[in-house]
């Protein structure tokens, strides 16, 4: 069996998190990244993360649509939306005021990323173990909706970067979906127009993989150093707000 790195949440201060430096060796992406740079942005999101606050109705926090899979998981078209939404709050446990204010953390930092950066697609996932297996579990993005789990298996991570990178720990950037593609890479596709992405894995205080986040956008090689090193930054954040 796969393994997957449990993760006790916890908002952790910026003292425990891993470095810019050091996530960039740890993830294997490109040293021409400024640390300097991710290090400024981190600042930024560590504020958001230790002054948000859960909303009055944290329902829409637990809840949202995902489309219809096919028999081989492959995501429907788009607005082929499933009849009842995904149920986070079974998912994780049931509804509690802390992990109440961890989603609205998670959902308040994507939509500043999106916001900062104009990504068409951006999401955070958990591994988490389930009864069906170790999964990805998407806690909280904007854009389309998608699927809410990936299973943290090789088979599956032969042609999906989330559940790839979820099990290896190491970044991956497509700046352009059809060529990599045509060149023989697999390719999960759940939005055909998207055509580049980046995937990069999350790391918990103590170096265990715990989760990643994904993000796309439909303009090729739109994932350059000045939009990578925000979601790098909000890589080095986000796992101290991930629920138990």
């Amino acid at each position: 069996m796969d393994a997957v790195f449990p993760y006790n949440g916890g908002h952790s201060n910026r003292m425990d998190a891993m470095s810019p430096l050091d996530y960039l060796n740890r993830a294997g992406l490109a040293d021409a990244l400024d640390a300097d740079r991710i290090a400024a942005h981190l600042a930024t999101y560590s504020e958001i993360a230790e002054t948000c606050q859960a909303p009055a109705d944290v329902a829409a926090l637990y809840a949202y649509r995902v489309p219809e899979l096919g028999e081989n998981g492959a995501c429907s078209l788009p607005d082929q939306l499933a009849d009842d939404p995904y149920d986070l709050a079974a998912t994780l446990g049931g509804i509690s005021a802390e992990t109440s204010i961890r989603l609205a953390t998670l959902q308040r930092l994507v939509a500043q990323l999106s916001s900062e950066t104009g990504a068409g697609w951006l999401g955070i996932y958990q591994a988490r173990a389930l009864t069906s297996g170790p999964a990805l579990v998407k806690l909280a993005y904007t854009g389309k909706p998608s699927r809410a789990e990936f299973p943290l298996t090789a088979e599956f991570a032969q042609h999906s970067n989330n559940s790839a990178v979820g099990l290896s720990g190491l970044g991956r950037i497509i700046d352009h979906v059809d060529s990599y593609v045509a060149e023989g890479g697999a390719y999960y596709t759940c939005d055909a127009e998207v055509q580049s992405e980046a995937c990069l894995p999350l790391f918990g205080a103590d170096g265990a993989l715990v989760g990643i986040i994904d993000a796309e956008d439909n303009r090729p090689g739109f994932f350059r150093a000045q939009v990578l090193e925000r979601l790098i930054a909000l890589c080095l954040v986000a796992p101290g707000s991930l629920p138990d």
